[in-house]
């Protein structure tokens, strides 16, 4: 298709080849539309039950490949022979507060004293801070390990050191050459790390610390000794696979066995919290990814973002379903008001980005824009113009923002050479995402330094007006045993993109709003056959505006099927992205 759709993209079909769709129909007796989605995804035949089937056992790496790995489980096994409270410093994001119930939890479930601190995104910022750790070390905290943070807290780290505390940072985002004088930093991604594990999110990481912790303790014959039955830490995949959802890490290796898994976990509903918030969200069958990303995490990161920042952590660890329910009510309405600021601080920034249409690299700033929403606001700006976007929110000529990149794109780095180069006073973050706080008469500097590097080291040779699909569909093919085909390659996320079609040449029939911004519509297919679409946040948008005007010319509609299931009935429902006319 030659033409733009409707959201100004040109439709292109993923390659594949013939002979390896043949081969993998032949050697592991798979569907033809399983072996071309394999065969475009460029899956060796040799790994493709590896792939189909990723074990926990079969990837989990060597601990010790990570560097300060040995340092942080001889200080932590000292502590646990020595009794001393645990204190956990974590984000108040998805990933921090999964990685902190999970250290929790482990330590909990071993007998040990545990006490969380989660900052107020508002009052504290972003990572640890000086009146954190003392509230730590003044309640007993003969440890601290933070937690999806860490790597750049030099100040707080320091005063432990002086007090004889001893910090273990478990974390995943970029750092500098200069490190903390922390006993351990376990970090993939520090400048020096060579594991090759760098696609782990926070909670990865901590996984990872649990699984030789507990090795050790057992290899010293500490649980028989204490007559404390050993965990089984595959129990607590539910919140690693969370966090690794919901931060948006690629889906491969190791990840990728951890969501398969997680999931499984997450049937059995074992975690109170988590199963309040499933009942909550109505989420009757065993969950997916999607129920991760778009459902559970939103209202776990709503605490952080307009509510109380411990919320998250607190539903994750609690084990009284009096309080479990109270939390989660919270967190829904938290999440309910970030919805209502987000929509009209997001059609205001949207308003100023005319501004900056020839820029390469979105920065913009304005007084007093909400702190929790700013990052997802960044990423929905993003994602519309398929440009990096750096949001700040000025409060008394100080700014503090959000930053959203492409692929191709290391924003993290650009952040840490930003610091480097006195233009930030402190930041951080990955490849995708990052934050940070500046001067605002420095907001100029910092945005003609993301244009030029954006210029000289943007990597990303694809067309951003392409629209990547997988293959045409028709009608009859949204069946739950054609899905159940399509989701064998399942958990989809970043890394393994879930596969979009093309229905061709149908009608809308009926179009109605749903909630506040999404369009529900009823089409029909030149064969007669009728089925359901879903467009997400279309409301005033061109594809919902073109949905609403139940145009009686035949069009094409591109996007992903998913599976309703609501008391027992199941349907397969198209989740429409874009469409072309004919």
């Amino acid at each position: 298709m030659n033409s733009l759709s409707v959201c100004g993209k040109r439709w292109v079909y993923k390659k594949f080849k013939s002979s390896e769709v043949s081969d993998f129909i032949e050697k592991y007796s798979l569907t033809e539309i399983v072996a071309k989605l394999l065969s475009i995804r460029k899956k060796n035949i040799d790994n493709i039950d590896l792939f189909l089937n990723p074990k926990i056992k079969n990837l989990l790496p060597n601990p010790m490949q990570l560097k300060d790995m040995r340092n942080a489980i001889e200080r932590t096994y000292e502590n646990i022979l020595n009794g001393g409270l645990i204190g956990i410093f974590g984000d108040y994001d998805v990933d921090g507060a999964t990685s902190t119930a999970l250290l929790a939890r482990y330590f909990f479930s071993i007998k040990q004293k545990v006490h969380t601190y989660i900052p107020d995104r508002q009052t504290e910022g972003y990572g640890p801070n000086i009146n954190g750790f003392k509230n730590l070390i003044n309640i007993g905290a003969k440890i601290i390990f933070t937690v999806d943070c860490g790597t750049s807290s030099y100040e707080p780290i320091e005063l432990a050191q002086k007090l004889n505390v001893d910090v273990i940072v478990l974390d995943h985002h970029q750092s500098d050459i200069k490190l903390p004088n922390a006993c351990a930093i376990v970090n993939p991604n520090r400048y020096d790390d060579t594991s090759g594990l760098n696609y782990l999110c926070a909670a990865g990481v901590c996984f990872i610390f649990l699984a030789a912790l507990n090795k050790k303790l057992r290899d010293n014959n500490w649980f028989k000794n204490n007559h404390i039955t050993e965990p089984n830490i595959l129990d607590f995949l539910d919140l690693v696979s969370l966090g690794t959802v919901c931060d948006v890490v690629p889906l491969i290796g190791l990840n990728r066995a951890i969501v398969k898994q997680g999931l499984k976990i997450f049937k059995n509903r074992s975690n109170l919290g988590l199963k309040t918030l499933f009942d909550l969200c109505k989420i009757e069958s065993r969950p997916t990814t999607f129920d991760l990303g778009y459902k559970l995490g939103p209202r776990i990161n709503a605490g952080g973002r307009v509510g109380k920042s411990s919320h998250g952590v607190e539903l994750l660890i609690s084990e009284d379903p009096e309080k479990a329910y109270e939390i989660a009510i919270a967190l829904n309405k938290s999440n309910l008001e970030r919805q209502s600021i987000e929509m009209m601080l997001y059609e205001q920034i949207d308003l100023e980005v005319k501004k900056f249409h020839n820029h390469p690299v979105l920065v913009m700033s304005g007084n007093h824009w909400h702190e929790g929403i700013i990052g997802i606001i960044a990423s929905r700006i993003k994602d519309k113009y398929n440009k990096p976007t750096i949001l700040i929110s000025i409060n008394k000529k100080k700014g503090k923002g959000s930053a959203r990149s492409i692929v191709g794109f290391d924003i993290g780095s650009q952040i840490i050479k930003a610091v480097q180069s006195n233009i930030l006073e402190k930041g951080g973050g990955h490849k995708m995402a990052g934050g940070f706080t500046i001067n605002e008469d420095k907001i100029p500097i910092f945005r003609n330094l993301l244009i030029r590097n954006f210029e000289k080291f943007y990597t990303n040779s694809s067309n951003d007006l392409n629209l990547f699909l997988d293959s045409t569909i028709a009608p009859t093919a949204l069946n739950e045993n054609f899905f159940q085909e399509i989701n064998s390659l399942a958990p989809f996320g970043s890394g393994n993109a879930e596969p979009k079609f093309v229905i061709e040449n149908i009608k809308v029939l009926s179009s109605n709003l749903v909630g506040d911004m999404h369009i529900k519509t009823i089409l029909l297919g030149k064969d007669g056959s009728t089925f359901k679409g879903f467009a997400w946040n279309a409301k005033n948008t061109p594809l919902g505006q073109l949905l609403d005007q139940k145009i009686k010319k035949n069009i094409n509609v591109a996007g992903k099927m998913r599976l309703n299931e609501w008391r027992g009935k199941k349907e397969v429902e198209f989740i429409i992205e874009d469409i072309s006319l004919n």
